[in-house]
């Protein structure tokens, strides 16, 4: 699947010089004098007023957005900085199969992955191709997950192991893990770091008879991937004794047939991707392999169909009642305009515990950019720091610096309206108390604590005058903290489709504001460099021109 160049629409290089941005300053200004608490106490349906729902009543997506610093004015000017940015065109170029990502020379097809309508690259339609790799993909989960596929000894396999590297591993290791309630008797694990002690500590519990691998890697080059997959290859063998029986245990995601021939595994199960998926973007591709032997076919066609609600949504609503879009723009006002360096997402679902860590490499690996699309430097901040863990863990954590600390640090807030596993205690539904938890966290950061509140707790608990003077300044909270709260029904695969989605595009209109490419990720590649350089140093060869400090550390290593 390769494509030609086509012609995009470009970003304005100086956006931020437009009269837009300068009102965004000015407006900026205004919220001096502005308290969320105020606005909500004049304006009894603002949560109304500022909240989207996908026209699904059975499955429940909602965003709201109203405990953000956004008046009517700031989302006026915020929709028309992306009427100027262009990213509508931007959006249908994506779409449309036109090669966006300038950098690489590629389209960007991960929409067309989830996706039904043609997508023409080259003019030719892609979609034939992709569902046949999940037909491809299918008849092999329906052969392994019911027993059909037997290992080395003809027993059925009982574990895979995905072995890859960054995307190739953070989006399925995070589904499998959210959709538990969802898994058959296939256990899915992953190894991902050249750290030996990960594959070790991997493998120790697993027979080798019953234990497949699913080695992830486009080029079938990628250093640590391979490293990995060849110590499995002889952690087998030591079992197995014949290099005949690698191909019953091993498959391969790739487009490198001849070197996945190379390392005993039949190309007749090598599932093929493409260069126009980014790693971060692809689990919904032949990637996603692991999450459908774990979930079954059918599930996994749910979470495309996810994907696919979420998409049909950015491409049809209007700029300011589009989900990505808003929260694109919400987040830009933050980052630009408030001088936020850094945002939360919190899941309150211990299931999304992994969902942070994926969204680290979707936002930062996309977005964290110096240089525009063409090639020059760009004018304003990029790229926040992302962190998150779920509820109520984080609460005892990181918490006390979003709501007293001296940084802005905007946050999503997720929950879903029903559990898969809630217990009855002696204070009712464990559930509840979560989501109690949930509703409390944004309404706190929201409205703060003034002193005269605080004041007037710690006389009803019986303080000094001297007491209360002394403890009420470490009490007070000054709310106006902007959170964001995604509420679903229940943790499906459509759902978690749905949410995957919404952050994917939210990075691309971001990306599209802020006239960087989202989708190449050189960033990461002068370190690589620098390793094939380090290694022969390492085991006995002449250490070469490195700083002082590279030099001394080599030395102490090898010491």
């Amino acid at each position: 699947m390769t494509a030609t160049s086509a012609s995009h629409p470009k970003t304005p290089v100086k956006l931020t010089q437009s009269p837009t941005w300068q009102a965004l300053k000015n407006e900026r200004t205004a919220w001096k004098k502005l308290h969320l608490r105020d606005l909500f106490a004049r304006d009894k349906k603002r949560s109304a007023r500022y909240s989207l729902e996908l026209d699904d009543p059975d499955e429940t997506f909602l965003l709201d957005y109203s405990k953000n610093l956004i008046r009517p004015q700031t989302l006026k000017l915020l929709v028309k900085l992306a009427k100027e940015a262009k990213v509508e065109a931007l959006r249908n170029a994506m779409f449309s199969g036109e090669k966006i990502n300038l950098t690489e020379n590629r389209a960007v097809l991960h929409t067309a992955l989830r996706g039904e309508a043609p997508v023409k690259v080259d003019g030719h339609d892609v979609i034939p191709e992709v569902r046949a790799v999940l037909e491809q993909i299918r008849v092999f989960a329906d052969r392994v997950r019911p027993g059909k596929w037997k290992g080395s000894s003809g027993q059925p396999i009982t574990d895979g192991v995905n072995i890859g590297l960054g995307g190739a591993v953070l989006g399925p290791a995070m589904a499998c893990i959210a959709l538990k309630p969802y898994g058959g008797n296939i256990r899915v694990h992953f190894v991902s770091n050249v750290d030996p002690s990960q594959l070790v500590d991997t493998l120790e519990d697993l027979d080798p008879a019953t234990t497949l691998f699913i080695v992830a890697s486009k080029t079938f080059t990628t250093q640590e991937t391979l490293l990995n997959a060849q110590a499995a290859r002889t952690w087998l063998l030591e079992a197995a004794k014949d290099e005949k029986q690698i191909a019953k245990h091993f498959v391969a995601v790739s487009t490198n047939s001849e070197a996945v021939n190379a390392l005993g595994i039949d190309t007749d199960n090598m599932f093929v991707f493409w260069d126009c998926v980014c790693g971060r973007y692809s689990l919904w591709s032949a990637i996603g392999l692991p999450i459908a032997l774990y979930i079954g076919m059918d599930a996994f066609e749910e979470l495309l169909a996810g994907g696919r609600d979420m998409d049909t949504h950015f491409k049809d609503a209007p700029l300011d009642q589009n989900m990505p879009v808003l929260m694109a723009l919400i987040g830009l006002w933050y980052t630009n305009f408030w001088d936020a360096q850094a945002y939360a997402v919190l899941p309150y679902e211990q299931r999304l515990a992994r969902f942070p860590a994926y969204l680290q490499q979707l936002d930062m690996e996309s977005s964290g950019k110096s240089v525009t699309r063409d090639g020059r430097t760009v004018s304003c901040a990029t790229g926040p720091v992302l962190f998150g863990e779920p509820g109520t863990n984080g609460q005892h954590a990181f918490y006390q610096l979003i709501h007293q600390g001296t940084s802005l640090i905007p946050c999503d807030f997720i929950a879903g309206r029903e559990s898969h596993n809630d217990l009855i205690g002696q204070h009712g539904s464990q559930h509840a108390v979560l989501l109690s938890n949930f509703l409390a966290q944004t309404e706190a950061l929201m409205r703060g604590k003034i002193l005269a509140e605080a004041q007037a707790e710690l006389a009803a608990e019986g303080k000094t005058t001297a007491q209360i003077k002394a403890l009420a300044p470490h009490k007070v909270f000054p709310g106006n903290r902007p959170t964001n709260s995604i509420l679903y029904r229940k943790l499906t695969p459509r759902t978690l489709g749905r949410l995957i989605a919404l952050y994917e595009h939210k990075v691309f209109v971001q990306g599209a504001l802020w006239n960087v490419n989202s989708y190449d990720q050189w960033g990461v590649e002068l370190g690589k460099q620098l390793a094939k350089v380090i290694l022969p140093e390492l085991q006995g060869g002449k250490p070469g021109a490195h700083d002082s400090s590279t030099l001394g550390l080599i030395r102490r290593i090898r010491d």
